[in-house]
């Protein structure tokens, strides 16, 4: 659980990095990369949230 609240840190680092180098530049790039980052991080949560429940199921 350590590594998973080690990887959430870091994304919400990542992704505010990006939409602060996007005010500050206006260079879409970034805010591009940020929501890349976020649906990534976003599909590894539901990807996760998925096997937790699934393990719920095998063990009934």
């Amino acid at each position: 659980m350590l590594l998973l609240r080690i990887i959430g840190i870091l994304t919400v680092i990542a992704i505010g990095s990006g939409i602060v180098a996007w005010i500050f530049t206006g260079d879409k790039t970034y805010l591009k990369l940020a929501f890349r980052i976020a649906k990534g991080a976003l599909l590894f949560a539901l990807a996760l949230l998925v096997l937790m429940a699934a393990e719920r199921l095998i063990i009934l």
